[in-house]
């Protein structure tokens, strides 16, 4: 049996952790640069809250609400979605993160210790007490099943988080009430497919043709069909794929016309690239820079520029990259433009460990291999960015909006909340 493991509501409940106060009201949660509504606690979702709606367009509705809103606080979350997969971790080896909120566990045999009902009460209860997030807990005998327990037992209360699907005929009456647009992997063109097919519902779906599938929704859909079925075809994914490129980009926070200003935000990204790597314990043989200004202010004179950079040596040591990426902004920065985005790419990456060395290089790689673990090792005792390359600099006048920003409670020394005894 697998169980899917679902944070309710994640990044309004990352900001209840830590300010009760919160408790029962309504909350967005904004994009980056405060632009969209990207996630609402269940209480927004009442009052008819869209996902994805401009926040400068309704913010005067939401205040007549009473709806709070916070700025994305990645810092925050990604903390706390740690924490809460570092506790399902020590109910079953078999695990698989497979968002910042959703994790897949194998219970293959459980069934026989105690009642995978009880398991799951547990697993809410102990998550909830080490992180103070609140969890739903799906089982069934595949991925896509458990993924639909996991629905049930969050929408449907009677439940009290847990669902069970142990059996054929709580499979077959599950399938009965969802609709086929609910099913995990059907997105709108399948779901507008299978109404004009008669299909409505995931019991629907299980009955029509495999061939008729097959030719229509390709193996995905087989698979998903099968799967629906109780017959498994999607393992879980206990391994990581290397990556093949990483990206750090970022829109800024206002227009910047000063190069200077856009060259400390290209060496923060690419030092977030070269630290990547480096946890990875890979490097990279290609740097790219990306560099726009605002497409849609059709009104404003228009620049989208990019520069790859292929390397003789392939390296992860931030000043390095760093040094790439600034040559590159030089080629391809041009005055009278207002720019809004850049970012760094780096690709051709392979392990540390397998790097092809040239006759020709001059860099001292031991000196500097030394600069990154001192860099590292003091960055992670006492916080990101303690000790850093100066072309990084202070001010981070293009960092992006953040005016509803909660404070990194779990990570930043001066952000721990103070207790008074009274």
């Amino acid at each position: 049996m697998y169980a899917l493991i679902d944070c309710n509501n994640f990044y309004a409940s990352c900001e209840r952790v830590f300010n009760p106060s919160l408790n029962g009201k309504p909350i967005v949660i904004l994009s980056n640069n405060d632009g969209c509504i990207i996630a609402r606690s269940n209480e927004a979702k009442e009052l008819g809250i869209d996902m994805g709606g401009a926040y400068y367009m309704i913010e005067k509705d939401l205040k007549k609400h009473n709806v709070i809103a916070f700025s994305s606080n990645y810092t925050l979350y990604g903390d706390l979605s740690q924490r809460v997969m570092n506790t399902l971790a020590e109910f079953t080896p078999e695990i698989e993160v497979y968002s910042i909120d959703e994790s897949f566990l194998n219970f293959e045999g459980f069934e026989l210790i105690g009642g995978l009902n009880n398991i799951g009460k547990n697993i809410k209860a102990t998550v909830f007490r080490n992180t103070g997030i609140p969890v739903s807990v799906g089982f069934a005998p595949t991925k896509t099943l458990a993924k639909l327990a996991n629905r049930i037992a969050k929408k449907n209360k009677s439940y009290n988080g847990v669902c069970v699907l142990d059996s054929n005929e709580k499979i077959m009456d599950s399938l009965r009430i969802i609709k086929i647009g609910d099913v995990w992997g059907v997105g709108r063109q399948f779901e507008a497919l299978l109404n004009n097919n008669n299909v409505y519902t995931a019991y629907d779906f299980i009955n029509l043709p495999e061939d008729w599938v097959k030719s229509n929704l390709s193996v995905v859909g087989l698979r998903m069909q099968k799967e629906l079925k109780g017959i498994k075809c999607i393992s879980l994914e206990l391994t990581t794929d290397a990556k093949k490129n990483i990206c750090t980009s970022r829109s800024f926070g206002r227009y910047l016309t000063d190069k200077s200003i856009i060259g400390e935000a290209m060496s923060n990204f690419a030092s977030r690239c070269a630290l990547k790597l480096r946890k990875d314990k890979t490097v990279c043989s290609v740097i790219q820079i990306i560099l726009y200004t605002n497409r849609f202010k059709l009104d404003q004179p228009q620049y989208f520029a990019n520069k790859t950079i292929h390397l003789d040596v392939p390296t992860n040591n931030t000043i390095e990259i760093i040094n790439y990426a600034l040559k590159a902004l030089d080629l391809v920065y041009r005055d009278g433009y207002r720019y809004m985005k850049c970012g760094v790419i780096v690709s051709g990456i392979v392990p540390e460990n397998r790097i092809q060395q040239n006759m020709f290089d001059n860099i001292d790689r031991s000196k500097h291999s030394k600069v990154n673990n001192i860099l590292d090792t003091l960055n992670n005792r006492y916080g990101a960015d303690v000790l850093k390359v100066g072309s990084l600099g202070v001010a981070k006048q293009w960092n992006l909006k953040a005016e509803k920003l909660s404070k990194c409670y779990s990570t930043r020394w001066n952000d721990l909340i103070t207790i008074i005894a009274m």
